[in-house]
């Protein structure tokens, strides 16, 4: 038994359900003692040493017990301890865990641990740790499941593009003489921009969840995908992502190697998860604003809010993986400083947000999580287009949550798969 003094309660973790686990470094957890509050018990005792690690600042179900697993390393265990009573804002574990595969569960799981762990409540963020922990993968143009990749880095802006391209068939290994030619003289290949997600603050365009998605992309629509390595918040505010990924449409427009049809033009469309879907958005507005032809948006879950609070958020606040206060700190994070949710760039269709009526804005396709807490935004995103005039489509996944898309483990990826390949070959 052991008694935590911030909660005052007296608990056994070997009595409780264990969340996840995760590696942390020695020196990251005296880094967190020191400059996030964090406290790490032996015993009830504060030390530097394994037990039980609890801040303060992290969501309440989150208490872990650490254990040195090797010099300077410590194993991260995290329970849910019995302090929290049955409520409306209790996170539903056997519930999740039914709605959701597993592997799935674990791994996202684990990504809002780490993310616990980076975010500080001064607003700023641990971005050497979050590069320590996060896995990547690099280019290979030697094709791997009949699709390579490479990275381009503009010279001017130091923005990262990684693409990635179906293999031909009858060369084991695609060269550089090969963006001498375009993608197709007859057929029409879809040019598919993607923007990750991570609430604008995580991951990026190598980070290993989102290289296999790409890959799956390919080979599930026949398209070549683009995939922005934007700039991050804190470090770099509003509208910094929406700067670069409007430098990505303008350059994959540029590219004569990624034309193709019988036009000889690139065929774009954009696409993006959770922040990555709000980027497209604002890309394709801007698109439409200066005339440049985007075929269609793709948005997964997208990263919508406002400063209103909806039933959505109240019912599902740290429900299955995501809190309103996590929200909160990712739009603080990336907003101008003393702005609120009603920024346009947050509240689409807000007080402040942009007119899109009389706009040649794109046709789109809005997958919606039943279980993601912000779903009233996203489906207040689909009756505001559909109220300017603009074609648009949602796909509502009842049973679903975020990240459902990173495993092929449900009928939910394969509906979604086939719904963006209908998509984008709609043209062709």
């Amino acid at each position: 038994m052991r008694k935590d003094r911030l909660l005052g309660d007296v608990w056994d973790p070997s009595s409780r359900p264990l969340l996840g686990t995760t590696i942390v470094p020695r020196r990251h957890a005296l880094d967190y003692e020191q400059k996030d509050k964090t406290r790490v018990f032996v015993n009830g005792i504060l030390e530097r040493g394994g037990g039980i690690l609890g801040n303060s600042n992290i969501d309440k179900w989150e208490w872990g017990l650490a254990k040195e697993k090797t010099s300077g390393f410590y194993r991260l265990d995290i329970f849910s301890p019995p302090s929290l009573m049955a409520g409306s804002n209790e996170v539903n574990l056997n519930e999740s865990k039914r709605v959701v595969p597993l592997n799935t569960w674990v791994l996202i799981s684990n990504f809002k641990l780490a993310y616990n762990l980076l975010r500080r409540p001064d607003g700023t963020f641990n971005r050497e740790l979050a590069e320590f922990l996060e896995r990547k993968v690099q280019a290979n143009t030697i094709p791997v499941d009949g699709v390579f990749s490479f990275d381009h880095v503009d010279r001017t802006t130091g923005l990262l593009n990684r693409i990635y391209q179906p293999a031909p068939e009858n060369e084991a290994q695609w060269g550089i003489v090969d963006l001498e030619k375009p993608l197709s003289t007859t057929e029409v290949v879809p040019v598919i921009i993607f923007f990750h997600g991570g609430s604008f603050t995580h991951s990026s365009a190598n980070s290993a969840i989102y290289d296999t998605f790409c890959r799956r992309l390919v080979s599930a629509c026949k398209a070549v995908v683009v995939s922005v390595n934007y700039r991050r918040s804190p470090e770099y505010r509003y509208p910094c992502a929406y700067d670069d990924g409007w430098t990505a449409l303008k350059w994959v427009k540029s590219r004569t190697w990624l034309q193709s049809g019988r036009d000889s033009k690139v065929h774009v469309y954009l696409a993006g998860d959770s922040s990555g879907g709000n980027i497209a958005h604002h890309v394709a507005a801007r698109a439409a604003e200066e005339e440049i032809d985007v075929l269609g948006n793709i948005l997964l879950h997208p990263m919508f809010g406002g400063q209103q609070r909806t039933e959505s958020e109240k019912i599902l606040d740290g429900k299955y993986f995501v809190t309103i206060q996590d929200r909160d700190w990712y739009w603080r994070a990336y907003l101008p400083e003393g702005e609120d949710r009603d920024h346009p760039a947050c509240n689409i269709f807000g007080p402040r947000g942009k007119n899109l009526e009389g706009l040649e804005f794109p046709k789109s396709l809005v997958v919606v999580a039943g279980f993601d807490l912000v779903q009233d935004w996203q489906l207040a995103y689909v009756e505001g287009l559909k109220s300017a005039g603009h074609e648009v489509k949602l796909l509502y996944l009842e049973q679903a949550t975020i990240g459902f898309y990173f495993l092929p483990n449900n009928d939910h990826f394969y509906c979604l798969m086939e719904e963006i390949k209908k998509f984008v070959n709609s043209n062709c």
